[in-house]
């Protein structure tokens, strides 16, 4: 799959272009519904299915003070999509100049003038242009006057629930990523480098790979079944969310406890996957009773990673 970031990366003469409109965060499977459309319809028309997207998301510009962490990061992000059968992402710079654009303007210059788009592709709730004025109904209106066509896909749902973004960041929030996984369809996952930490699970016999992730929404605190991948290799693991209260810590940490790994891999990146929820964080009164709490927890996180080969 192609990434361009601005018009003039953009390959000439894209033959056919269906194209994907959204910001896409989490790539849930509502989106995955627009994304499996778009390359349908582009095999069908032998054509190129795209995604239009933005980067940094429109809030973190427009209101910075009440943008939401992103569920993934920009490469996890692009790596989901072009599982999705997508060809190509235009991920065009999100900035105060194209949030004035007025609806019209935003679809003559992107979709008309710079895509020369067949056919377009949305979610139910797709708004765009300034101050999200342009509805649907409008941009039929305008795929009439410029000649392409609009799908909409309706709103999924599971069991009355609609598949948004944000709810899923309300699951992640309260701890249930089995739930969020299902709206996701897949485990919850972070892309993240490792970074050093205090070594204290190493002086208690569990050494632990600490992990950055500033820039993304984390799982509420407490403890969890993971699986981490690490190059082509995956593994089990045990990972904690917290700030370590037993050893009187003040800073939210992320931290996992690979099953039988023993390489270094400071700096590396490594993708962690939560599976399960074992526990909430606890204060323990000593570090010999928390030692015991830890094999506890592997033992069930290895009952409930079980399925799942290595």
């Amino acid at each position: 799959m192609k990434i361009v970031r601005d018009l003039s990366s953009l390959p000439k003469n894209i033959k056919y272009p269906v194209v994907a409109l959204g910001n896409f965060d989490g790539v849930h499977i509502g989106h995955q519904m627009i994304f499996r459309r778009v390359a349908e319809i582009a095999q069908q028309k032998k054509g190129t299915g795209l995604a239009f997207t933005f980067q940094p998301h429109p809030i973190t510009v427009l209101n910075p003070g009440s943008a939401p962490l992103l569920l993934t990061t920009f490469r996890k992000k692009m790596e989901l999509i072009e599982q999705s059968g997508i060809d190509l992402v235009w991920c065009a710079r999100f900035n105060r100049n194209l949030a004035k654009l007025e609806p019209r303007e935003f679809v003559k210059k992107f979709l008309v003038d710079s895509l020369n788009a067949k056919e377009v592709v949305v979610g139910f709730d797709y708004a765009f242009g300034r101050g999200r004025q342009g509805t649907i109904p409008f941009l039929k209106k305008l795929g009439q006057e410029f000649q392409f066509q609009v799908h909409v896909i309706e709103q999924v749902k599971i069991d009355g629930q609609g598949v948004s973004s944000s709810y899923v960041r309300e699951l992640l929030e309260e701890g249930s990523v089995e739930k969020a996984a299902i709206f996701l369809g897949r485990p919850y996952s972070l892309l993240s480098p490792v970074v050093h930490g205090h070594k204290t699970g190493r002086s208690i016999g569990f050494p632990t790979a600490n992990l950055d992730t500033s820039r993304v929404q984390i799982p509420a605190t407490g403890v969890y079944a993971v699986r981490v991948q690490f190059k082509e290799k995956s593994f089990n693991g045990v990972a904690n969310i917290g700030f370590n209260p037993t050893f009187n810590r003040d800073r939210l940490s992320v931290e996992v406890h690979i099953f039988d790994f023993e390489e270094q891999i400071y700096g590396r990146h490594i993708k962690l996957s939560f599976i399960g929820r074992i526990r909430g964080e606890k204060n323990f009164d000593s570090a010999e009773v928390l030692v015991e709490q830890i094999k506890h927890d592997i033992e069930t996180a290895r009952s409930i990673l079980s399925g799942w080969a290595t």
